[in-house]
């Protein structure tokens, strides 16, 4: 008979069991489940809600439970519908009436929204550990790489010179954001709702806040519909790893352009690489698309989640059972993608010499010259055009801006001298920029040692 069933003449159909059941994914909460029924167990006996002796064999028993559970000595049954239900039974089975007594004041509404919490609680700092060692690693290749220079882009296009440092550096700003947002996540999300109830609350004198301190959280919910109706800090979590996990797909997508032939400006480990059933000579950066093809799955949750959510009235309904699965296929992917791409990162092998020549075609230091003219007194918008013509020329007859002899440059302005060769040398493009923020290389380093400081903050 199920734990409910008083109200029940008969069972329910085998496919209702079935259908409404979430053992079978919900049973990676059993630790947070068991932990949250004893701080409750706990509350419940210096409250004098049930006697002390009563609170102890069921905090003990629980205990016990817990062991057993991580010994593999239990199987959960679906007939018992979820894991709450399931590790009740279990003690009901081993201390009878006595714990019967341990849903005194609970309902499985507040007793799931707090298992939640408390297990993505615990996930969020993982993935933020995760999120640390690929950040470690970017700054390691970062450190490396402080005179690698290559193209920038815009549109896909070679824009203007600047170092492979400066380049992952921008995506060490993208994963810091990341990591403030699973922070910010988490400190909406640590908040008890127990106490809640059904919907309503109860009579019963709980001490939420003695519960709360126990469990490690900082507040109690301040409405009793709103801690077992929402999901929002699962939604707002799933956001957060939908945009790191588009972070990730960008770099990614560089990696596999890069690792091209046609950029050759990295190569991938070949402990990070596959090949091919038919064509032997190939290297395919798998990880890399693996890593950008799974961002869509992190966002197919959270569309999942916003559309069960969206038009449901208040408090709680079972479409909310929809959570779980969606919120932890979103973790286990971001939790698989992110230790084999930092692996894949700190392997990978840099083509310097290509990314040079890179650098040196496409007309990158072509701003570099309008500004020299600018220094020169020349208005920057007549600068612009006439480099514009420049760039022309040079494309006409097949060379580089660096390639032109004075006679030629003068033919465009009387305001060029010698000293235009060594201003425009990608070196010095890249050397001069050195406003907060720039590629230069004192500024990266700086930038480096601010990531430093904002990593040893975190421990």
């Amino acid at each position: 008979m199920k734990l409910w069933g008083g109200r029940f003449e008969k069972g329910t159909d085998k496919l209702v069991d079935d259908f409404n059941s979430s053992i079978r994914f919900d049973s990676r909460m059993y630790k947070h489940d068991i932990l949250g029924s004893i701080a409750h167990a706990n509350m419940l006996g210096k409250c004098g809600i049930i006697s002390t002796e009563e609170s102890t064999l069921i905090q003990n028993t629980l205990k016990a439970i817990l062991s057993d559970i991580e010994a593999g000595k239990i199987e959960f049954e679906i007939d018992a519908e979820d894991i709450h239900m399931n590790i009740e039974k279990i003690l009901i089975s081993r201390i009878g009436d006595t714990g019967k007594k341990l849903h005194t004041g609970r309902s499985r509404n507040d007793q799931v929204a707090l298992d939640i919490r408390m297990y993505l609680k615990d996930e969020i700092n993982i993935i933020k550990d995760m999120l640390v060692n690929l950040e470690n690693t970017i700054i390691k290749i970062s450190e490396d790489n402080l005179d690698t220079i290559l193209p920038g882009y815009t549109h896909l296009q070679r824009a203007q010179p600047i170092t492979f440092a400066h380049h992952m550096m921008a995506y060490f700003e993208m994963f810091k954001r990341d990591i403030g947002r699973l922070s910010d996540c988490y400190s909406r999300m640590n908040v008890l709702p127990l106490g809640s109830g059904a919907l309503a609350g109860t009579t019963y004198p709980l001490d939420r806040y003695m519960v709360a301190n126990e469990l490690g959280f900082n507040d109690v919910t301040q409405n009793s519909l709103d801690g077992v109706s929402d999901r929002d800090f699962a939604i707002e979590l799933l956001s957060c790893l939908s945009i790191l996990m588009m972070h990730m797909s960008r770099l990614s997508e560089e990696i596999i352009l890069w690792s091209s032939h046609e950029f050759g400006f990295v190569e991938l480990d070949d402990a990070y690489s596959t090949g091919s059933s038919i064509m032997p000579q190939k290297k395919n950066p798998d990880v890399a698309e693996l890593a950008r093809g799974k961002t869509g799955r992190v966002y197919g949750s959270l569309m999942t989640m916003l559309t069960v959510m969206k038009s449901l009235p208040l408090a709680y309904n079972k479409d909310m059972q929809e959570d779980k699965e969606a919120i932890f296929d979103a973790v286990d992917t971001v939790k698989m993608c992110l230790p084999v791409f930092s692996n894949m990162l700190a392997t990978m092998k840099l083509r310097k010499t290509n990314m040079y020549k890179a650098a040196q075609g496409g007309f990158t230091n072509a701003t570099d010259i309008a500004d020299y003219l600018v220094k020169k007194g020349i208005p920057f918008r007549s600068a612009h055009e006439i480099i514009g013509k420049m760039v022309l020329y040079c494309i006409e007859n097949n060379k580089a801006i660096d390639d032109m002899s004075m006679e030629e440059f003068k033919g465009f302005s009387e305001k060029i001298e010698d000293d235009v060769y060594t201003e425009i040398s990608l070196e010095k493009c890249v050397a001069g920029r050195k406003l907060p923020g720039g590629p230069a290389g004192e500024t990266v380093l700086k930038a480096i040692e601010n990531a430093k400081m904002f990593i040893s903050s975190l421990s």
